[in-house]
């Protein structure tokens, strides 16, 4: 069995033993529904929702939050890192707030999010762009910084540009350590978006799981958190596919998850 089979069936034997242990448990201790629903019970809300539609307007609400908010948030982070790497000047003036304001709990931030940008969309896609900037900013900075020393002298003493220098040498040396902050910032997008959706919202996954707990509805919350773990692993796994293809030079894509 080849290494990328064996990545597709390992995962979902473990997932039939998972099930499994869960269904005897619900079984032979009778647990009650309120505490731990059946798994035919969050199969069958999984049918109605995802099949048949009844969540698909929540689906689009989180993932709207989250693919606009993430790409803001990350484009955010790697511009403004890439001028801190390159800048003294401005890392001083900067780099404190940037820090101060990744320190302040989102959730804090989240009623004066409210104030500016309303109950919609928008207050959303700020949340999840804050929560998406740090790991990238920092991993920018970092990857840029840790540029080889030997290759920057090359390209000047061929009379190199510093822009030149920067796009073709720093931001490419730099790549690995942004896909990085980008595969992180994937799991923190989701974790913005349902907050952002348990503090104002009408639609979206967290709503659904927010009302589905005032209802005691567990197999309704457990259909939901499927859903945000199915959207996390595609997003994860695409992030790991860009990487892949663009930092093909880069070994670490080939060791599983990339971490700092």
């Amino acid at each position: 069995m080849n290494a990328r089979l064996q990545s597709i069936v390992f995962p979902f034997i473990t997932l039939g033993f998972l099930v499994g242990g869960w269904l005897l448990a619900t079984e032979v201790f009778s647990v009650p529904n309120f505490i731990l629903p059946k798994p035919q019970a969050v199969w069958e809300v999984m049918i109605k929702g995802y099949v048949y539609g009844a969540f698909w307007k929540d689906i689009g609400a989180t993932l709207s939050a989250t693919l606009l908010g993430y790409l803001s948030g990350c484009t955010a982070g790697i511009l403004l890192g890439a001028l801190l790497a390159e800048s003294k000047t401005f890392e001083r003036f900067l780099y404190p707030f940037v820090v101060s304001l990744q320190s302040m709990p989102k959730v804090a931030l989240a009623p004066v999010l409210i104030v500016w940008f309303g109950f919609g969309l928008m207050s959303k896609v700020v949340m999840v762009g804050l929560v998406c900037f740090f790991p990238v900013f920092i991993n920018t900075i970092v990857g840029i910084r840790q540029t080889p020393a030997p290759l920057i002298a090359m390209m000047r003493s061929f009379s190199a540009s510093r822009m030149d220098v920067f796009l073709h040498v720093k931001l490419k040396s730099a790549l690995g350590h942004i896909f990085a902050g980008l595969q992180i910032a994937v799991v923190l997008s989701l974790i913005g978006a349902v907050v952002g959706e348990f503090v104002s919202s009408s639609r979206g996954l967290g709503y659904m799981i927010q009302v589905a707990q005032g209802n005691i509805d567990l197999a309704t919350m457990f259909a939901s958190l499927v859903g945000l773990a199915a959207i996390g692993i595609v997003g994860t796994q695409l992030v790991r596919l860009a990487h892949a293809r663009i930092v093909f030079w880069d070994s670490d894509k080939r060791g599983g998850a990339i971490s700092e």
